[in-house]
């Protein structure tokens, strides 16, 4: 059965917050992330093997370096790109 997917688990959640020291995060600094974006900042991070909440692997979590703003600007080339690989 297909369910529909909401519009905000289309992008990481991108937690501004420490999961253990509740330090703060830059959405363009450095953060780890699970699977299920439990978030750590660096100094916690060198800390853990794994996730505490569910043992999976820790993984560098991507910078945001763009807003939704210029995102919808370059929506008109991308769907451009997939019209000509789905119909080219």
């Amino acid at each position: 059965m297909k369910t529909a997917m909401k519009p905000e688990g289309l992008m990481l959640k991108m937690l501004s917050k420490c999961e253990i020291c509740r330090a703060s995060l830059a959405a363009d600094g450095e953060a780890w992330i699970c699977s299920y974006e439990c978030t750590y900042c660096a100094d916690c991070h060198a800390k853990l093997a794994a996730c505490p909440n569910c043992g999976g692997e820790l993984v560098r979590r991507p910078k945001r370096t763009t807003g939704v703003a210029d995102i919808a600007q370059r929506f008109p080339d991308r769907a451009r790109r997939v019209i000509g690989r789905v119909f080219g």
